[in-house]
């Protein structure tokens, strides 16, 4: 007799005997005796009813997460998101994917799952936590909008990381001790964001064939959203980064490269970096006003050249353009970020100066005591 369901496997022995093997599909188990005999019909019986008791995979977060990574919602997030998504449900899982799927409804789950941030928090520190909690918090979302649970508890918790870096930029000594210890390769990449203002991922992405000689295209990866590509940034390259470009073997698809000549991964990226703001004593820096030191990023470089173009006197469209920022983020970025330099508060000063209506103010004078 012939059944459905049941995977054969042939392997040959030393001595040229061939030998079958019969696994029960479904389950991976496998089944004794010969085809169509009693022990294998009711191995096979055997197998099949232990599918059937065994509890639906939606009955355990770990099989929700794995629904949530197939699903469409996943696979319409930018390639960087899926992989950082996947790593850290990876955590998740390892941690938690035993849990039903049913406790997910109760909202005693939370004091379990801030314990883990707790946790978390104190190994890889706050950002990497809360990172954790929001992926998870990403999944449940998208396992409520399917009934699979009927609350998402997690939706809106409180984030351990709450460092404000409106005011972080980077300084010209910071850019010139980064440039003295940082290798060939990495150097391109901070001139990169300084003169272009994107982010990280985007910049790492970088094709040659987004540059024709005097323009740099692009869309961002951020951008994206529900898989329709972000709108085409065109980036007029200055002198500086012009005569970067142009000496820059290509030797690569891509403009950033390792010393080897291979894309750079953006987790040896990000280490790589590290190492060089180590050595140039920067990871932390003191910035007038401030008591506490502030951790610097390659982040801030964004920041630095919306202050950089807005202190050249760009208007607000014109450094949206080059950024890819909302006109209402970039007002709101300037509010904050102009507040650490000085290039704008000098400007308004030599204007109050040469202006005749503030003559009475100029010519004010302190008595000498009596």
């Amino acid at each position: 007799m012939r059944l459905k369901g049941v995977n054969v496997v042939t392997k040959r022995a030393r001595d040229g005997t061939v030998e079958r093997y019969y696994y029960h599909r479904a389950t991976g188990k496998r089944l004794t005796g010969a085809p169509g005999s009693a022990e294998f019909v009711a191995s096979f019986a055997a197998a099949t009813k232990a599918k059937l008791l065994a509890p639906p995979k939606t009955q355990s977060l770990s099989s929700l997460l794995e629904d949530f990574e197939t699903s469409t919602e996943f696979g319409k997030l930018g390639q960087q998101t899926q992989v950082e998504y996947k790593r850290m449900l990876r955590a998740v899982d390892k941690e938690f994917g035993t849990l039903p799927v049913a406790a997910l409804n109760d909202v005693a789950v939370l004091t379990e799952l801030f314990e883990w941030q707790d946790k978390v928090a104190k190994v890889s520190g706050e950002r990497e936590a809360d990172n954790r909690l929001s992926v998870l918090s990403s999944a449940l979302t998208w396992a409520k909008r399917r009934s699979k649970i009927s609350v998402n508890h997690l939706r809106g918790f409180r984030r351990l990381y709450s460092n404000d870096r409106s005011e972080i930029i980077w300084l010209p000594e910071h850019v010139r001790r980064f440039m003295d210890k940082s290798p060939v390769e990495l150097q391109p990449a901070l001139i990169l964001g300084l003169h272009t203002g994107q982010r990280e991922g985007d910049i790492i992405d970088l094709r040659w064939t987004a540059y024709d000689g005097t323009c740099i295209r692009l869309r961002q990866h951020k951008s994206k959203r529900k898989g329709v590509p972000g709108p085409l940034i065109e980036i007029p390259c200055t002198r500086a980064l012009k005569r970067m470009l142009d000496a820059i073997p290509r030797t690569s698809p891509y403009i950033l490269t390792t010393k080897t000549g291979k894309k750079f991964k953006k987790r040896y990226f990000c280490r790589l970096w590290h190492e060089v703001m180590v050595a140039a004593g920067i990871t932390q820096i003191f910035l007038e006003g401030l008591d506490d030191p502030v951790d610097l990023h390659f982040h801030d470089l964004r920041g630095t050249a919306i202050t950089l173009l807005s202190e050249a006197g760009c208007t607000t469209q014109e450094i949206a353009t080059i950024t890819g920022h909302s006109l209402k983020y970039v007002e709101a970025i300037l509010k904050r970020y102009l507040a650490r330099t000085r290039g704008l508060a000098e400007e308004a000063i030599a204007k109050f100066e040469a202006s005749p209506r503030a003559v009475f103010a100029h010519s004010l004078k302190v008595k000498a005591a009596s």
